[in-house]
């Protein structure tokens, strides 16, 4: 938990809502390539990991109900 709680607030406000369980440290890599890319805007860094996200989805949709499931391309 200590571990959580040294995550920065912008991440943790994304992670309250965040669909997948992301355990800190994962979190916390994944936030600083976002933050990175997004050249410090912690929105655009929001946004790349809402996609990141959702491409996992979408990829563990494909790997458990195949690709003809409606969610999965």
């Amino acid at each position: 938990m200590s571990e959580f709680d040294r995550l920065p607030p912008e991440l943790r406000l994304w992670l309250a809502q965040a669909a997948l369980p992301w355990s800190p440290r994962s979190a916390a890599r994944a936030w600083r390539k976002a933050l990175r890319e997004s050249y410090g805007d912690t929105r655009r860094a929001h946004t790349r990991l809402d996609f990141l996200e959702q491409a996992r989805l979408r990829a563990d949709t494909r790997a458990i109900w195949g690709d003809d499931y409606p969610h999965a391309s």
